[in-house]
C-alpha cells in the first residue's frame, strides 16, 4: 500500500510533464531533477508521517516475507517498477540525454528510488527490510530494460486487474475497509498479467495488432498472509493461473496528447476478456474475467 501510493505520486508527476510537452528533447534535465527531487522528498516525508511516525523506529532488521500472500505482492512490486521504468524512460528521453542513457537511468532509478522505503521498513517495529521486495523491484526494471535493449520496444507488458471479493469483510483492518483500500490491500482480488504482443513476434504480419495473449497469476482464500495461518483458521488458500486474450491499446492512432495519456495509463490495465483459469486442480472458463 505504501509503495503503491508513492508510485502513484510519481506517475502523476511524470505524466503531467509528458502531457504538457510532447516535443522530443524539449524538457531541460535540470527541471526534471528539480521537480523530481521535490516530489520524491515530499512523498517520503508524507509516507514517514503517515505510516512510521506513530510507532516510531527501532533497531534495523531484515524480514523474510517471501512466503506471504502466495507471492501476489511480489508480482505487484515487479509490475510497479516496470511501469515506473517505462514512465521514467519516456520522460528522460525528452531531455538532452541520449536514448541509451535515458534507458539506463530510467531503469536504475525505478529500483533505487524504492530502496529508502525498504530501509524505513527495516527500522519500523511493524515491518522489516524485505530483500524479496527488492529482488521483485529489480525484476520489473530489468524486464523493461532487457526488452528495450533487445527489441527497441516493449513486447511483453505487465498488466493489472482487480475485482472485489468477500474476504475483506473477515479482516477489514488488513484487507481493506473501503474500495480504495481493498484495491491496494486485498490480494485475493488482484491479478497480474503478462500481455504478449504476438503481432510483434509474427514475421508474416497477419496477426492483428490489437490482439494480445495474456498469461496471468493470482490467488484466493488468503484471509491471513501465510498458508499455516489460513489452514489453522479453516481457510483454503490456493493459486490461480490464467490464459486469455488482451487488447493492445498502444496501437490506437491519435494526435491528441490527452488521449495519448489516457491510452498510456489504460495500457497498464488488463481489460475484461475471455479467460481460462486453472486453480484447485480444475480448469474453468470465464467469458469475461478481470
Amino acid at each position: 500500500m505504501r509503495k503503491a501510493l508513492l508510485l502513484a505520486c510519481f506517475i502523476l508527476f511524470r505524466l503531467s510533464c509528458l502531457a504538457q510537452d510532447s516535443t522530443a528533447h524539449s524538457i531541460p534535465l535540470k527541471k526534471v531533477k528539480l521537480y523530481g527531487g521535490i516530489g520524491y522528498t515530499t512523498g517520503l516525508f508524507v509516507l514517514s508521517q503517515a505510516w512510521y511516525a506513530e510507532n516510531g523506529f527501532e533497531n534495523f532488521k531484515f524480514f523474510n516475507d517471501n512466503a506471504e500472500w502466495l507471492q501476489v505482492d511480489k508480482f505487484g512490486h515487479t509490475y510497479s517498477t516496470y511501469h515506473f521504468s517505462r514512465i521514467n524512460y519516456q520522460l528522460l528521453r525528452r531531455t538532452e540525454l541520449s536514448d541509451e542513457k535515458a534507458l539506463i537511468w530510467g531503469s536504475l532509478l525505478s529500483t533505487a528510488l524504492f530502496l529508502p522505503i525498504e530501509i524505513l521498513d527495516g527500522f519500523s517495529p511493524d515491518y522489516g527490510f524485505s530483500y524479496g521486495d527488492m529482488v521483485a523491484n529489480a525484476a520489473g526494471s530489468g524486464l523493461f530494460y532487457a526488452q528495450q535493449k533487445l527489441w527497441d520496444e516493449q513486447r511483453i507488458k505487465p498488466k493489472f486487474s482487480f475485482r472485489t471479493t468477500n474476504y475483506p469483510g473477515l479482516r477489514p483492518e488488513i484487507l481493506g475497509k473501503s474500495l480504495p483500500e481493498q484495491l491496494l490491500k486485498d490480494y485475493n482480488g488482484q491479478s497480474y498479467w503478462f500481455s504478449i504482443d504476438l503481432h510483434a513476434f509474427d514475421q508474416s504480419g497477419h496477426w492483428p495488432k490489437w490482439l494480445n495473449l495474456a498469461v496471468g497469476y493470482g490467488a484466493e482464500g488468503m484471509v491471513f498472509s501465510r498458508n499455516s495461518e489460513n489452514s489453522l483458521a479453516g481457510f483454503n488458500n490456493y493459486r490461480q493461473l490464467f490464459l486469455g486474450i488482451d487488447f493492445d491499446l498502444s496501437y490506437i492512432p491519435t494526435s491528441s496528447r490527452f488521449l495519448k495519456t489516457v491510452l498510456f495509463l489504460a495500457d497498464m490495465i488488463r481489460l475484461p476478456a475471455p479467460t481460462l483459469e486453472l486453480s484447485n486442480g480444475s480448469l474453468k472458463g470465464h467469458w469475461l474475467y478481470y
